[in-house]
């Protein structure tokens, strides 16, 4: 799944929806000093007042929220995976109503293996997303659902459990302070912990080989979740790909790199994501990152980086999400860090920089079209050199 696929499902989260029908909601709660399932409740949906289907709703939609990569993770199932959760999910996919809710259960025992720090509690949806087969067109009579690809689903979120606040009312009636005294806990819907979603569903096909898995924090994947209850391969952050990509350049060109090389480079790989865009997410072998080094100034030779992807990666056939590695383009997602001041920057504006050397003194040089502001006041001009 690319970021369309989860945004196309996203944003279909809401009630009364004929393209996303949510047909069963079961709810397991687990204790946390004893890791125990306390109390667990199916029904339909539909039989939920709408406040609550609205509250559902919304918990549905964060849990699909963020970048992949970063938040969002397509997992591969590991082959032969002992009590395999691709099974279960599957069979509970094919499955309805009792049948389903007890594959659910099975998939509750793995994720309750190591405790958690609050009570939890573990939401399960069974329902069906129908994808139109095409955008639809103003210029024509003919409906964008004339024809739907159907998706059956299933989407699990584990959200945590918080102390009602202690409150001191004041009673109208009998004009006297009270203590409000809450016992239940409240089920923190706003903020789910982790969350997955089988079968991963990308353009009009769904593929049951994959899951789509959210972390509980960018770049803080939970590995015993992917690996033990999901039975996940292994995954890459964006964080640590950007961070290898960056060992790879330095050992092929060094530690030193103008900005506007950098710029250049940055520039090679976001117009490689451009050009892809309607297709698979690109990524990027040594090769590649020869031609974008060659294609930014750079005479670097093909076996040296191929060396150095074996050197870094312990894999000469390693290939870099393009996404991953270029930060986001035209927002100031770059940090220039001196001990004077920080500065941020997009990567399209990246050119716009130089570091030169004035008097023995290194400066940080930036191009700019208009008057510099300080505080309310424009910068005065000064020519290259006053002091």
């Amino acid at each position: 799944m690319d970021k369309k696929d989860v945004a196309g499902i996203r944003k279909q989260f809401k009630p009364d929806n004929d393209l996303l029908r949510v047909s069963d909601i079961f709810n397991v709660y687990i204790m946390k000093e004893t890791t125990d399932i306390y109390h667990y409740q199916r029904q339909p949906f539909e039989m939920l007042d709408s406040d609550q289907q609205e509250l559902f709703m919304n918990n549905f939609k964060k849990a699909l929220t963020g970048q992949m990569n970063e938040k969002l993770f397509e997992l591969k199932f590991k082959r032969d995976a002992e009590n395999s959760s691709q099974l279960i999910l599957h069979k509970g996919l094919l499955s309805d109503g009792e049948e389903w809710q007890n594959q659910m259960l099975l998939m509750t025992e793995k994720i309750i293996a190591n405790p958690f720090e609050k009570d939890i509690v573990i939401t399960f949806i069974r329902g069906e997303y129908m994808k139109p087969s095409r955008k639809r067109s103003d210029e024509s009579d003919d409906s964008s659902r004339d024809t739907v690809y159907s998706h059956p689903f299933t989407l699990c979120t584990i959200n945590r459990t918080e102390e009602p606040k202690k409150e001191i009312q004041f009673d109208y009636i009998e004009k006297e302070f009270k203590y409000k005294v809450e016992v239940d806990p409240v089920i923190d819907l706003k903020n789910p912990m982790t969350s997955f979603l089988f079968p991963a569903i990308t353009n009009h096909a769904s593929d049951v080989n994959h899951v789509l898995y959210a972390a509980p924090k960018a770049n803080e994947p939970d590995f015993h979740f992917i690996e033990e209850v999901l039975n996940g391969d292994e995954i890459m952050t964006a964080q640590e790909d950007k961070a290898v990509f960056e060992e790879v350049i330095k050992s092929v060109v060094g530690d030193r790199l103008s900005p506007s090389t950098l710029a250049k480079v940055y520039n090679e790989i976001h117009t490689t994501i451009e050009e892809n865009e309607e297709d698979e997410p690109p990524k990027l072998d040594y090769k590649d990152v020869e031609r974008v080094l060659t294609n930014s100034g750079e005479k670097v030779k093909g076996d040296k980086i191929k060396e150095a992807f074996q050197l870094i990666t312990d894999n000469e056939a390693y290939e870099f999400k393009a996404g991953s590695i270029v930060p986001k383009y035209k927002t100031k997602s770059i940090k220039i860090q001196t001990m004077i001041a920080n500065i941020s920057i997009s990567p399209q504006d990246l050119q716009y920089v130089r570091q030169v050397d004035y008097k023995g003194k290194r400066c940080i040089m930036i191009e700019i079209e208009e008057d510099a502001e300080i505080d309310g006041f424009k910068m005065l001009p000064e020519a290259f050199g006053d002091e």
